[in-house]
């Protein structure tokens, strides 16, 4: 039983709001990184302990905490009770299966979401569950491991480019889930050049090994498709139903949301032209069948009249005149030749060689 099954087994039948981590740990140690910045001051730490960060809840400066790591789940309730934060988002956060969802409480916004990129093999698609929790002053983000797509959005903050330490938490909850939706279309840019690949594969050879990587990529596409879509719905909630979100910011997250339809569409693109290559591959391996039949056939043809000679010539009749001629012998295999080469000629003639 794997790492994961048990946890999962462990957590049936607590009660609601049981902070148990449900999947693989991704990293051994836990990082907590704290930005707190305005429109002139920028610090940026690395804290030991949880409790390091907590005055900063308070303070009129914006402030991102992200956490790298998801095992201590008594840490997490330590920050969950500073925070006030409910114990069912909690319990989201330390499921990482969770589906990409959006949820409105009263003094703050929870979001989760998939992390999706590029595996170091290049052909592999990799997801990491991310979660935010959005207050008036702060957001808390929560990785299941070190290592994002968020480095150009720290640049900016510590080089102060753009408007973003002039804006608020708000702001910055839209940068990045701006960065991971646009790192979405990286990723299926990629499965477009794979998928290009396996088509060409399904036309030229048709095997067994052909086989096993269109049902991988299916199988990605699957899990691709389950990452982004519900992100919809969830963009929709950010900018209709939350208070949190200035007028400016949701008119930025309206252009998300156009984002995430138009990946949808990509989506269900690639999985029609994976239906196309999978019926491609089948009629590959169709004809392959059937050019190994018609060859097969052909041959059993040819040996038809030959054999049909062979059997008048072995009957143990004595009143066969051929059998004592001279020249019988000779005269059967000319005769054998000259009936092959004639069907040779014919089956090209009708072009079926």
């Amino acid at each position: 039983m794997s790492e994961e099954t048990k946890l999962i087994k462990n957590k049936t039948g607590l009660p609601p709001g049981s902070l148990v981590h449900v999947g693989n740990r991704k990293t051994e140690k836990i990082i907590i990184t704290v930005i707190d910045y305005d429109n002139s001051e920028f610090t940026e730490t690395i804290c030991k302990n949880i409790e390091d960060c907590f005055h900063l809840k308070d303070k009129k400066t914006t402030t991102w905490i992200n956490i790298d790591g998801l095992q201590d789940t008594k840490m997490i309730a330590k920050l969950g009770e500073h925070f006030d934060l409910h114990p069912l988002l909690l319990e989201d956060v330390l499921n990482t299966h969770h589906r990409p969802k959006a949820e409105e409480f009263d003094d703050y916004t929870f979001l989760t979401l998939k992390m999706l990129g590029i595996g170091k093999d290049k052909r592999s698609i990799t997801s990491e569950q991310i979660s935010f929790i959005l207050g008036k002053n702060w957001l808390i983000s929560f990785q299941e491991r070190p290592g994002d797509v968020f480095d150009s959005v720290r640049d900016r903050l510590r080089t102060s480019m753009g408007n973003l330490r002039k804006t608020g938490a708000d702001y910055l909850l839209y940068r990045l889930v701006d960065t991971i939706v646009d790192h979405y279309f990286v990723v299926t840019d990629h499965f477009d050049d794979i998928t290009e690949k396996l088509e060409e594969d399904a036309l030229k050879n048709p095997e067994t090994a052909t086989l096993q990587k269109i049902q991988k990529r299916k199988k990605e596409l699957v899990n691709i498709r389950k990452a982004i879509f519900p992100v919809r719905e969830a963009i929709s909630i950010l900018e209709k139903d939350t208070k949190l979100f200035k007028v400016g910011t949701k008119r930025y997250l309206r252009d998300v949301y156009e984002h995430i339809i138009q990946l949808n569409d990509t989506i269900e693109t690639q999985r029609d032209l994976l239906g196309n290559i999978m019926d491609l591959y089948l009629s590959g391996v169709s004809n392959k069948m059937n050019e190994v039949m018609k060859v097969l056939t052909i041959i059993a043809t040819i040996f038809i009249p030959l054999t049909f000679i062979a059997g008048v010539y072995g009957m143990n009749f004595e009143l066969m005149p051929e059998l004592k001629w001279k020249y019988g012998y000779l005269g059967v295999w000319a005769l054998m030749i000259a009936i092959f080469v004639g069907m040779i000629f014919y089956f090209k003639n009708k072009k079926w060689l």
